[in-house]
C-alpha cells in the first residue's frame, strides 16, 4: 500500500488543541495494550511503584475484581479493593482516590453494593471511594482512567470491573475467566493505552478536576516537577516487560463534557471524529461498541460518496449485551447502518462496496459465535491513531464525559516513518487477533491487495477466527420502540423541564394526589423485594423443591387449608408466579384438594390486588400512565368478563400487577371475578392435574401414571393450540365498524378520534425528536393536542 509520506515536509496536523484536542503532551512512552489481560497485570505492577497517588476514574469499578486471575508471587492480596487497602498501608505517604460513576437505577442489580465498605477490611483516611453524580439528567460518566503518581497512565474502555478479563485468544473455554460469583462469563475484547512524561501529568490534572468537579476537596497540594520526583523516589512505574509501542512523541487529548450547570459543554472527541473522517485518504479502520451517532454517520456518508473516497470498515458485536442495549443502542445502530447503505447503493456499487460492518467469529461459542466488541479505538489511514472510552454513539459525541488519547504522524522525515509503522502495526494487530492470523500476514495482504476489505476477505478463513461481514438486522418492532435517539442515545443534555414541555400536555400536569403515596410505597415494596431476590437468599427459598418440602411440612398441621389459602394470598402479593404455588399444590394436596385450595387462594389473592387498586384509585393510575387510560378502562370495562377471561388465559403480565390495574379501572368487582374464575380454572385444573401425575409418574412409574400424563400432556397442547386459534387476529374488510358520535374524552384528539389511529393501523411516535438545536414549535403544538 503507498506510504502517505512522499516527501521530507510535515503534513499539517491534525490534532490541533483548543478544537479537537484539550492538549497535545509530550510522551516518553507509548503503548497499546490489547485485552484486558494485559492492562489488568501492567496495571497491577504499577499500582505496586505507587509512591505519593493514584486516581481511578471509571464508569464501573468492582472491588472484587482479580488483575491477575493466574496468581503473582508480590504477596498482596488478589482482589483489587484489598490490594488498594495494602497499598496505603504499606506506604504512609500513599493517597487513593477512586471516583466511580454514580449510576443509574438501572443498573443496581448489575453493580457491586457498599463498596467501600466491606467486612473486615479496616478504613483509611488516605484511600477514599467517592461516586460522581454531577452530570446532567440521564447523562453518566465514562472515563476510565487511572493515574500513577503524576507519572504513568492508562486510558481507553476498560473498567476495573468484572467481566472484563480475557486474553487475545479468546478462548471459548477458559477456566480464568469467570466472576466475581465464579460463574464463567463469554469472551471480552477492550483496549487501554499505557502512556507517560508530560501526558500523564497532564492526565493527572484532569482527574484532579474531576475529582473537584463531582463535589470533593482534593487534600493534598499539587504534583511536583519531575525533577523533585527523582530526589524522591528512583523506581519507574513503567512495568518493564512491557516494550512501549512508541518514544519520544507527542500525544493529544481529546475529552468530551456536557455543559451543566455554569460550565459550557466540550466536544473535542467529536470533532477529532469528524476531522479524521475529513481528512482520510485511503482508509478508515473503527473497533467500536457502537455506531449509533447520527453526526458521524452523515459524515461518513458523505465521504462514501465521493469518487475517490475512503474505504471505511466499522468492527463491532453481532449483538449488544443484554435485551435493554439489543432493543435500544442495537436497534439504534441497525437503523443507521441500513439508512447508510441505502444511500450508497443508490450511487452504484462502487461506493457500497466501500464500505462493510464486520463481527469477529469465534468457533466453539454460542449466541451466534460472535466476539463481544467493546473498544473504542480508530485509525485514519496510517496517519493517525486514537483509543479511548468514546464510542461512536450520540451520548458519546455530546452527553456523557469520555476521553480520547492520540497520536499523528509527526517530526521529520524519519520520525514521521516510523509513527506511521507504528499506527499501522497497531491496527494490524487487531486485525489479525481477529483472523487468527499474524500482523506481517495483514500487512502483507493490504499491500497485495491495495484495500482494506481485500485484505480482509483474502485472510478471512470460514468456521475459524475471522471477521464475517455483518447486516445488523432491522426488527420493526424495535425500531417502532425506538423511534428517536433522544430518549436512548441523546445527542445533547436535555433538562427535565424541557421533557415536560416537550412530552406531556400542559392539561396533564396536575398536583400528585395523596393516592399515589400508595402507589410509591408498592414500587418501594416490589423493588426491595428484587433487591432480596439479588442479593439474599430468597430466590433459593422460592423455587419449586423448596415450596414443596414446605408445603408438606404444612399438610400435617391441623389448619391447612387455612394455611395454605394464606400463602397463596402473601405469596401472590410478594409476586411469587403463581403458577409454581397452583404447581406445588397439585403434587402435595393432589388434584381435587389441591385445586381446592389453589382455587380459594387465588381468589383471595386477587380479591385483595383489586381491593388495593380500587383504593389507589383510577385517577392514579391515569396520572401514571397518561390521559388514554381513559380510553383503555372504558373497553376494559365495555368487555369486563370476557377480557378479564382472555388476560388470565394468556398471562401478559404478572398476576398482582393485573389485579390492581383491574382494581383502579372502570371494572366492577363483579365482572372481575367472574372473568377471573373463568379464566384462571382451566389453568388451575390442568396445572393441577398434570404436577401432580407427573409426580406420581416419577414415584411409581407404571403403564397406567405414564398414560394419565401422557392423556393431561396432550390436554395442555390441544388447550394451548386452542387459544392459538381463537386469538388469531382476522383480517377484516372496510375496517372496523364506525364509532358512535359523542363528545371528545380525554386523551382524544380534537375531534374525538383516538390519537393512536391510523389509516394503516401504525401508530404516530408519540415522542417528539429532540434534536441538536431544539423541539420545533409546530411538533410541540403537536404534541399538546395529542
Amino acid at each position: 500500500m503507498p506510504s502517505p509520506i512522499e516527501s521530507d515536509t510535515p503534513p499539517p496536523g491534525l490534532l490541533q488543541p483548543g478544537r479537537n484536542c484539550w492538549r497535545l503532551e509530550h510522551a516518553d512512552r507509548f503503548k497499546l495494550l490489547i485485552d484486558a489481560a494485559d492492562y489488568f497485570r501492567a496495571l497491577r505492577l504499577a499500582l505496586l511503584q505507587a509512591r505519593r497517588s493514584v486516581h481511578i476514574l471509571g464508569w464501573d469499578l468492582d472491588s472484587r475484581t482479580v488483575l491477575v486471575p493466574d496468581g503473582t508471587d508480590d504477596g498482596l492480596p488478589a482482589q483489587l479493593g484489598d490490594l488498594l487497602h495494602a497499598l496505603v498501608e504499606r506506604e504512609p505517604g500513599l493517597h487513593i482516590r477512586v471516583l466511580n460513576w454514580d449510576y443509574a437505577m438501572l443498573y443496581a442489580l448489575e453493580r457491586e453494593w457498599m463498596m467501600a465498605r466491606k467486612p473486615g477490611r479496616a478504613r483509611n483516611k488516605r484511600l477514599r471511594f467517592r461516586t460522581d453524580a454531577r452530570h446532567p439528567v440521564g447523562a453518566s460518566h465514562h472515563q476510565k482512567i487511572v493515574v500513577i503518581d503524576d507519572r504513568l497512565a492508562f486510558v481507553g474502555g476498560l473498567d476495573l470491573t468484572r467481566c472484563r478479563w480475557d486474553t487475545p485468544a479468546h478462548a471459548a473455554e477458559n477456566p480464568l475467566r469467570r466472576d466475581p460469583d465464579d460463574k464463567p462469563y463469554a469472551p471480552f475484547h477492550d483496549v487501554q493505552a499505557m502512556v507517560d512524561g508530560d501526558v500523564a501529568r497532564a492526565l493527572g490534572e484532569l482527574a484532579r478536576r474531576r475529582w473537584l468537579l463531582a463535589g470533593y476537596a482534593e487534600r493534598r497540594p499539587q504534583p511536583r516537577e519531575a525533577s523533585e520526583w527523582m530526589e524522591l523516589n528512583q523506581a519507574d512505574p513503567w512495568p518493564a516487560e512491557f516494550e512501549p509501542d512508541l518514544r519520544d512523541l507527542r500525544v493529544g487529548i481529546s475529552r468530551t463534557e456536557p455543559a451543566y450547570e455554569d460550565r459550557p459543554g466540550v466536544f473535542e472527541v467529536r470533532e477529532l471524529y469528524l476531522d479524521a473522517i475529513a481528512g482520510a485518504r485511503e482508509q478508515l479502520f473503527f473497533e467500536n461498541q457502537y455506531f449509533t451517532s447520527n453526526v458521524l454517520a452523515e459524515a461518513i456518508g458523505a465521504r462514501l460518496r465521493e469518487a475517490d473516497g475512503p474505504e471505511v470498515a466499522v468492527i463491532s458485536p453481532q449483538t449488544q449485551s443484554g435485551w435493554l442495549e439489543q432493543a435500544t443502542m442495537g436497534a439504534l445502530r441497525a437503523r443507521i447502518h441500513h439508512r447508510l447503505k441505502s444511500a450508497l447503493e443508490t450511487h452504484g456499487p462502487e461506493a457500497a462496496a466501500r464500505y462493510q460492518m464486520y463481527c469477529p467469529h469465534l468457533p466453539g461459542l454460542e449466541d451466534a459465535c460472535c466476539l463481544n466488541v467493546h473498544s473504542k479505538v480508530f485509525a485514519m489511514d496510517d496517519r493517525l491513531f486514537s483509543v479511548g472510552s468514546a464510542n461512536m454513539s450520540n451520548r458519546s459525541m455530546g452527553f456523557d464525559t469520555e476521553c480520547n488519547l492520540s497520536i499523528e504522524v509527526q517530526g521529520d522525515a524519519d520520525k514521521q516513518r516510523e509513527v506511521a509503522q507504528a499506527i499501522a502495526l497497531m491496527r494490524n494487530r487487531l486485525l489479525a487477533e481477529h483472523l487468527g492470523v499474524t500482523p506481517a500476514a495483514v500487512q502483507q495482504a493490504m499491500d497485495e491487495q491495495a484495500g482494506l476489505h481485500a485484505a480482509i476477505d483474502r485472510l478471512r478463513r470460514p468456521q475459524q477466527r475471522e471477521l464475517r461481514p455483518m447486516d445488523p438486522r432491522l426488527i420493526p418492532e424495535l425500531d417502532a420502540l425506538t423511534q428517536d435517539n433522544a430518549v436512548f442515545d441523546p445527542e445533547r443534555p436535555v433538562s427535565p423541564d424541557e421533557i415536560v414541555d416537550a412530552y406531556v400536555p400542559r392539561s396533564a400536569r396536575k398536583p400528585v394526589p395523596r393516592r399515589m403515596i400508595g402507589l410509591g410505597v408498592l414500587a418501594v415494596a416490589l423493588v426491595a423485594f428484587a433487591l432480596a431476590w439479588r442479593f439474599t437468599p430468597l430466590r433459593d427459598w422460592i423455587n419449586l423443591s423448596s415450596l414443596i418440602a414446605l408445603a408438606r411440612s404444612v399438610d400435617q398441621m391441623p389448619f391447612t387449608p387455612a394455611i395454605v389459602i394464606a400463602a397463596f394470598v402473601v405469596a401472590g402479593m410478594l409476586m411469587v408466579p403463581i403458577t409454581i404455588l397452583i404447581a406445588v399444590a397439585g403434587v402435595v394436596f393432589g388434584p381435587v384438594n389441591g385445586g381446592l385450595y389453589a382455587t380459594a387462594g387465588v381468589g383471595l389473592s386477587a380479591l385483595l390486588g383489586f381491593g388495593l387498586g380500587h383504593w389507589l384509585g383510577h385517577d392514579a393510575l391515569r396520572d401514571m400512565l397518561g390521559p388514554r387510560i381513559n380510553n383503555l378502562s372504558r373497553r376494559f370495562a365495555q368487555r369486563g368478563i370476557a377480557a378479564m377471561a382472555v388476560i388470565r388465559l394468556l398471562p401478559i403480565a404478572p398476576f398482582t400487577v393485573v389485579n390492581v390495574v383491574a382494581g383502579a379501572s372502570h371494572l366492577g368487582l363483579r365482572d372481575y371475578l367472574l372473568g377471573t374464575l373463568i379464566g384462571m380454572a382451566p389453568g388451575i385444573v390442568l396445572t393441577v392435574v398434570f404436577s401432580h401425575n407427573l409426580a406420581e409418574a416419577i414415584r411409581h412409574p407404571s403403564l397406567q401414571t405414564v398414560l394419565v400424563l401422557a392423556a393431561v400432556t396432550a390436554a395442555l397442547m390441544l388447550t394451548a393450540f386452542g387459544l392459538q386459534k381463537l386469538l388469531k387476529p382476522r383480517n377484516k374488510v372496510g375496517g372496523d365498524a364506525p364509532r358512535k358520535s359523542g363528545p371528545a374524552t380525554a386523551g382524544s384528539g380534537p375531534s374525538g378520534a383516538s390519537p393512536s389511529a391510523e389509516p394503516g393501523g401504525r401508530r404516530d411516535d408519540p415522542l417528539p425528536r429532540i434534536n441538536a438545536d431544539r423541539v420545533s414549535a409546530d411538533h410541540a403544538v403537536e404534541v399538546r393536542q395529542a
